[in-house]
């Protein structure tokens, strides 16, 4: 054997580990995340909420919703890549969002932002484009009286969140689940 066809070899050799180990971490990757969502853990790492694990609950109180959102803001968040890949119809990642109103408060939104009962909440003025310079439209000013099965969500945690000030209130049908912190950051 040539010096040349020795080298040859260990290169196959050394390439051939590699995509064996590609292989076996993404499959690994990918069976976590489905044992995760089996057993009800939800990783989120946008900003609209703390980085960290979440758990899905029976506690119709939780405050924390993981949902599809509708038409067309849906195709929206995909296009502009707000969602990733994920469960969804659309084949696009839930939203997690914190639950800001319920059936019968009153909700004002406002160049302010969101508010609730008359109390305004933190990091909730309506931006005009998003972090990339794209122009947003926001839902109409005004004030609203939150509809039976019906809420709004909103992130006072993160400016940036894509939430009820641009797609208005939230159908409860489009709750896939309720969830409570797990591990956060």
């Amino acid at each position: 054997m040539t010096m040349t066809g020795l080298f040859d070899r260990l290169r196959e050799t050394r390439v051939s580990r590699v995509r064996k180990l590609a292989v076996t971490a993404v499959a690994v990757l990918i069976g976590s995340f489905q044992i995760c969502g089996f057993v009800g853990l939800r990783f989120n790492s946008s900003p609209s909420l703390p980085m960290g694990l979440y758990l899905t609950t029976a506690d119709r109180r939780a405050r924390l919703i993981e949902f599809c959102p509708a038409e067309p803001f849906a195709a929206l968040a995909i296009a502009r890549g707000y969602r990733d890949f994920g469960v969804c119809r659309d084949g696009a990642a839930p939203l997690l969002k914190p639950v800001v109103a319920s059936a019968g408060d009153a909700v004002e939104l406002s160049a302010r932002g969101i508010s609730v009962n008359g109390v305004l909440l933190p990091n909730t003025a309506p931006l005009s484009k998003d972090t990339k310079g794209r122009p947003l439209e926001v839902w109409p000013f005004g004030r609203y009286i939150v509809a039976p099965e019906t809420v709004w969500v909103a992130s006072s945690y993160h400016p940036w969140s894509f939430d009820s000030r641009y797609f208005g209130p939230l159908s409860t049908a489009a709750i896939r689940y309720r969830l409570k912190p797990f591990l956060t950051l």
